[in-house]
């Protein structure tokens, strides 16, 4: 994937980042722009708790040089925090690449690993003290105008004296801010444990209910990738986590899918809610495979489509970055077959006049 800029991730970052993740031995992954491409320019290992190595980051930044790096968290160690360093006193070009192009890693990388993210235009902005402070900062809620102050008082007394509460213009208020947190069925949560304990090719999809915020499950059952796009709610959004043993990547490996289906049919209000709740939904799944012991790994992108029909192999392929790997076995198996071949015979010349 790439950004307008047109620079995109190098192999060398996709495997690097792969290997972070994997093995658990890296705390930092610095990420440069070179030859318009993004690479991977230093890791560093933990050598303490994240509050501890936070204040390390400096020391792998330059003053007047932008550059993005990666940091794995320690509560859950499965996820990252992503810093974006543009210096205020970084050539006006540089500024403008590194600012045009940071929403390409963590999309290209897979928007699942990444909890959270920092801006920064100066070392003063990275570190232990400056991500506490972030962090109350995003915890803390929304500023009030005048308005809603002197309602937010109103409504106190209210309740103080035992009265009715006064819920005036916010009676409007939209679920969708709420739709983050929805309470999962028992039936929901059963249906994402036996996906990942199985070994079948095997769809689960989700929906809300939007009166109750709950998530509950629409369907549970063994499919081919044949009957994926015909499986999934056509005029309705919902999520779907198809478990696919492919056998694309060297070696095969049983990856569950995150579908994320938004037909332009359904009802704006019921899009909003879905598109609010996508990722801690995804993330949700991800821990239930983790805690399950699932052997099978959660996808490190998510697939979205607006047309349920179009979901079919080579779709996924293109979605989950996978058709390099395709490229890769399709050369391999020319060059096997090419190997058998026998060496060209020149052919005789023809006989001499008597």
């Amino acid at each position: 994937m790439s950004a307008p800029t047109g620079i995109a991730i190098s192999p060398e970052l996709s495997s690097a980042f792969s290997e972070a993740v994997e093995s658990n031995n890296t705390r930092f992954l610095k990420i440069s722009i070179e030859n318009e491409s993004l690479v991977p320019s230093e890791t560093v290992a933990p050598s303490g708790t994240l509050e501890q190595d936070l204040d390390r980051v400096v020391d792998i930044l330059e003053d007047n040089v932008p550059a993005y790096v990666l940091v794995r968290l320690d509560d859950p160690p499965t996820e990252w925090l992503a810093i974006n360093y543009v210096p205020d006193s970084a050539k006006v070009r540089d500024k403008m690449l590194y600012a045009a192009t940071r929403t390409t890693v963590t999309k290209s990388l897979g928007s699942a690993h990444f909890k959270d993210t920092i801006f920064a235009t100066s070392k003063e902005d990275i570190g232990a003290e400056a991500y506490a402070k972030h962090k109350r900062h995003v915890a803390a809620p929304p500023p009030m105008s005048a308005r809603e102050k002197e309602m937010e008082a109103v409504k106190a007394a209210e309740r103080e004296a035992g009265g009715i509460n006064y819920e005036g213009s916010r009676a409007r208020q939209s679920h969708v801010a709420q739709g983050v947190g929805l309470k999962w069925t028992d039936e929901a949560v059963d249906a994402i444990k036996e996906l990942g304990a199985a070994e079948d090719t095997r769809l689960v999809v989700l929906s809300i209910d939007p009166a109750t915020e709950s998530l509950l499950l629409t369907s549970a059952q063994e499919i081919d990738i044949s009957s994926l796009g015909s499986s999934l709610p056509p005029s309705d959004p919902s999520y779907a986590f198809f478990a696919w043993p492919q056998s694309v990547t060297s070696p095969p490996r049983r990856e569950v899918v995150p579908i994320y289906s938004c037909p332009s049919a359904s009802p704006v209000r019921h899009r909003m809610l879905y598109s609010s709740a996508v990722l801690s939904v995804v993330r949700e799944v991800k821990e239930l495979l983790s805690s399950s012991g699932s052997s099978s790994t959660l996808a490190s992108r998510k697939v979205e489509t607006s047309d349920p029909s179009e979901l079919d192999e080579k779709y996924l392929i293109a979605e989950l970055g996978l058709s390099g790997s395709v490229a890769a076995t399709a050369t391999a198996g020319v060059s096997s077959e090419g190997s058998d071949k026998k060496p060209f015979a020149r052919p005789k010349g023809p006989g001499r006049k008597r």
